[in-house]
């Protein structure tokens, strides 16, 4: 017996191979390629050489998520669509969405304020310079889908003050009132737990997984300008990006 075979034949738990299963059908929902039913238990069974069990324990992790309805005589159908928000591109939700969906953005909070030396530290700042900070819960076509908590420069952030920060992204507003472009973001993007003001905000249950987002934002010429907190809403929107490998030597 080869190492090969030898591999192959070691028992696994069906929670394992269940996970397998919905790793490959979660993408392809993602991806569109089911226009409301998925192929039959059968079917399933069939293109992933495994049990029905097995798929069913599948098919009740994709339905856990948020993603499929199963429904006896009916089947399994997708219910729940994720939107893709590239990391490749330095873009706002706005511009994430054009022409695929109408993001509003309810502003929650804008105030000139003092902020922690965290924030001040980030951006560049003396100790005693203000910051205007912006709460925004964001929606993409009626459903909220963010929690954005952004601080902005005050020389730049005081001019968005009456501006329609509704309607806007911040993005836009920062290249109009700046002029200039801006040029690259420092992300950090973790997994975090619903509090309970989060959840009633974002209309998810308590300890539900967030994705959350920390981007500091530079003009051009390199001047941090915007940091923010983004919670993105897990059911309803992932995050992708395209990476690429760097030889050792060159790091």
């Amino acid at each position: 017996m080869s190492s090969s075979e030898a591999v192959a034949e070691l028992p696994r738990r069906r929670a394992d191979r269940a996970r397998q299963v919905a790793d490959v059908l979660r993408r392809q929902v993602l991806l569109g390629h089911f226009t409301g039913a998925l192929p039959s238990e059968a079917e399933l069974v069939a293109e992933f050489a495994t049990t029905r069990n097995t798929v069913r324990a599948a098919l009740e992790l994709l339905r856990s998520e948020g993603l499929v309805d199963r429904c006896p005589g009916v089947g399994t159908t997708v219910v729940a669509r994720k939107h893709p928000h590239g990391l490749d591109r330095l873009e706002g939700l706005a511009e994430v969405f054009h022409g695929r969906g109408t993001i509003h953005n309810e502003v929650r909070a804008l105030a000139v304020i003092r902020p922690p030396a965290g924030v001040r530290e980030h951006l560049g700042l003396a100790t005693g310079d203000e910051v205007v900070y912006v709460e925004r819960l964001r929606h993409l076509d009626g459903v909220p889908v963010s929690l954005d908590l952004t601080y902005l420069v005050p020389d730049l952030g005081r001019q968005l003050l009456d501006r329609d920060l509704a309607s806007q992204d911040v993005f836009a507003l920062l290249e109009e009132v700046s002029g200039s472009r801006l040029g690259h973001a420092d992300l950090t993007v973790e997994a975090v737990s619903a509090d309970a003001h989060s959840a009633d905000v974002l209309g998810v249950p308590r300890h539900s997984a967030l994705l959350m987002v920390e981007r500091l934002t530079h003009l051009e010429d390199g001047r941090p300008v915007d940091l923010e907190f983004i919670r993105f809403r897990g059911d309803r929107l992932t995050l992708h990006g395209t990476t690429r490998r760097t030889p050792l030597e060159a790091r």
